[in-house]
């Protein structure tokens, strides 16, 4: 009776052994396809970035060809650029699971954002410039590029979102804690005051 007894007993352990298998097995998975959805989002937005800082050598080298154009306004376009692709180089690698990096990358973005908006309103004084078919191939360019800013960061934090409710919920969160860094809490891009709509590029 008792040998009856153990066999059930281990019979029950394996059966809840391989339960528990396929549980931690399945949800693991479930993480990772989230997390990959997440950097192929992140992908994305560098993308898009990318394109808006190959655009600014052709603006500055436009803008320039315009005598007595304030030349601390170019500057400070060119300094905001260079800062991006400092601050990038560090943190491209680490911003999708630092929420820190993150924020420096999104800092030194709205940087960038801001340098171009103060650009953009000493052009208006420029008719001439404005009226010169590279400055509007510019325009369009930079307009669709703002667009498409906003909204690969929308996308990115609605990914984000699936991957942070699936690893907080239970029991994934006590399976994630498993992994150590590797299904760590995925960062948001933060609204900036007045980003609700794309900057405005208008020359």
């Amino acid at each position: 009776m008792g040998t009856k007894i153990l066999i059930g007993i281990v019979g029950v352990l394996v059966v809840l052994a391989v339960i528990v298998g396929f549980s931690v097995t399945g949800t693991y998975n479930t993480l990772v396809e989230l997390d990959q959805t997440v950097q192929a989002q992140w992908a994305q937005v560098e993308n898009v970035y990318q394109r808006r800082a190959d655009l600014i050598p052709n603006l500055v080298e436009t803008v320039k060809g315009v005598s007595n154009f304030e030349r601390e306004t170019l500057t400070a376009v060119t300094e905001a650029r260079a800062k991006v692709g400092q601050v990038s180089s560090g943190a491209l690698q680490n911003a999708v699971n630092d929420p820190a990096a993150l924020e420096r990358f999104q800092q030194a973005q709205a940087g960038l954002s801001s340098a171009l908006s103060r650009l953009m309103v000493v052009v208006e004084r420029y008719p001439e410039l404005k009226a010169t078919q590279n400055f509007q191939e510019l325009q369009a360019q930079l307009e669709g590029t703002e667009n498409r800013i906003t909204v690969e960061r929308m996308r990115f934090n609605e990914t984000a979102r699936a991957f942070n409710t699936k690893r907080e919920s239970f029991p994934t969160v006590l399976i994630a804690g498993f992994f150590g860094d590797k299904f760590r809490t995925k960062g948001y891009f933060n609204a900036s005051e007045g980003a609700e709509k794309a900057p405005e590029v208008r020359f």
